[in-house]
């Protein structure tokens, strides 16, 4: 389908009363041509307007906040919602993608908020640094991951945003606000989730380089979950699990090690009931892994394993929708078996899920604030409808466990719930009101899941 047919269908799909504003594309507007669109990088939505900005400075940054009434700041683009989104103006980073410096006796980088981690930790590597862990994919921007508490895996590893030493961001009055991690505000602003302005600098806290080896194990039965899951989810540096929820199988186990110096990582053959797999191996079993990080305990850099994709291929077609729940640790193999019940309604409309871990952290906003957490993602098919009515029925079967939705993809919990799960929301809107008192960085999806409106 190109990308003319794709609009045109949504927009008719748009019509239907199941698809949920969170993933609702605004009408076409007469005076802009469709060759003017722009989409999200899955291109399940339409952004509500073209009038976008590249400014090359932060003074022309501070410039255009100053003169907008209404702007929201691009990413990468890789939200499956409207986190991301203006009616009136938005403006891209992709010129404001710097390294700036590299204090090597502190073991911090300070970089422009639109540099992507690809790009970032080559430069950190061949300096001798690394970062503490990485998302699945390295094609994402710094400011936007750690405005969203994207995350990786690993039971003693923070998302990205915890990695954060120092934030600056340009107010609604286009005044330049830095905060370190002595700050008082600092844990309320990192995950900010746009809402506070653009953030225009980042400073990470780094580590020594280090080598990573991944084994992939396959058709791992359920059941060894059951008894053994923190085990399982703690048996390397980063460990996800793959399911479609078909069978009594888990797909593949994903073991990611850290290779000390000199040393060699070993991967026993049999991995609670698991075995290696003999070829290197894509998350959907169905997909080409020419595109995957390499497997088979071959080692190498940690950024080059720790991410499940290449920088330098595109991970698939773009073509779907994603969604993802954070449960606490302890009761993630409940949870997962919960989803599980709906196994017959889920299968026929998943590429496939995925379970990683994230460990608890104080930041305000954060999925894993307060609660070490067991992440449930899933990667859809592009069936807006369908997709959309199974969400809710998902979340009522994770209900008891009072799941925090990934901030960047697609839910449905009302703001009521969602606001009972994060103790510090009320704090979070003092800053809010503190440096965007006429709302100029709200949008609706700020409105509806940070205000109920």
């Amino acid at each position: 389908m190109n990308k003319r047919t794709f609009v045109k269908n949504t927009t008719v799909l748009l019509g239907a009363a199941m698809v949920s504003p969170w993933i609702s594309c605004s009408p076409k507007k007469p005076e802009i041509m469709e060759a003017d669109y722009l989409l999200n990088w899955a291109e399940n939505f339409q952004f509500s307007t073209n009038n976008v900005h590249y400014p090359k400075s932060i003074a022309e940054v501070q410039e255009l906040v100053k003169k907008s009434s209404s702007l929201r700041v691009l990413g990468s683009r890789h939200s499956f919602n409207r986190i991301a989104d203006s009616e009136e103006m938005l403006i891209s980073f992709d010129h404001l993608n710097k390294v700036i410096s590299l204090d090597k006796e502190k073991k911090q980088v300070t970089v422009e908020g639109g540099i992507k981690y690809g790009e970032l930790c080559t430069y950190l590597h061949e300096n001798g640094f690394a970062l503490h862990n990485l998302a699945s994919l390295p094609h994402i921007s710094v400011a936007g991951t750690i405005a969203t508490a994207t995350h990786g895996s690993g039971l003693e590893n923070g998302n990205l945003s915890t990695g954060v030493a120092a934030i600056e961001f340009v107010n609604a009055n286009g005044d330049l606000v830095s905060l370190g991690k002595d700050d008082r505000e600092f844990d309320g602003v990192v995950v900010g989730l746009g809402a506070l302005g653009p953030v225009t600098k980042v400073t990470l806290d780094l580590q020594p380089t280090f080598e990573v080896a991944q084994v992939v194990y396959v058709n791992m039965p359920m059941e060894s979950l059951k008894e053994n899951f923190e085990e399982i989810m703690g048996s390397g540096y980063s460990v996800s699990l793959f399911l479609d929820w078909g069978s009594d199988k888990v797909n593949e186990v994903w073991v990611k090690k850290r290779v000390e110096p000199g040393g060699v990582a070993e991967f026993p053959d049999d991995f609670f009931g698991a075995k290696k797999a003999s070829v290197k191996m894509h998350p959907v079993p169905s997909m080409a892994a020419e595109s995957c990080s390499e497997q088979l305990e071959v080692a190498g850099p940690w950024y080059d394993r720790l991410p499940h994709f290449k920088m330098e291929f595109q991970p698939s077609a773009g073509k779907e929708l994603q969604s993802e729940y954070f449960i606490p640790l302890e009761n993630g193999y409940e949870a997962m078996m919960a989803v599980r019940e709906m196994s017959e309604q889920i299968h026929p409309h998943l590429f496939i899920s995925e379970i990683r871990t994230i460990q608890a952290d104080d930041l305000w906003m954060s999925t894993a604030y307060q609660r070490d957490s067991v992440a449930i993602h899933t990667t859809w098919k592009q069936e807006i409808p369908e997709v959309m009515a199974l969400l809710p029925q998902m979340e009522a079967k994770l209900d008891k466990f009072n799941p925090r939705p990934h901030w960047a993809k697609l839910f449905t919990i009302p703001y009521a719930t969602l606001s009972s799960r994060y103790p510090k929301i009320e704090d979070f809107k003092d800053l809010l009101a503190k440096y965007d008192p006429e709302g100029k960085f709200r949008n609706e999806y700020v409105s509806k899941n940070i205000y109920g409106k």
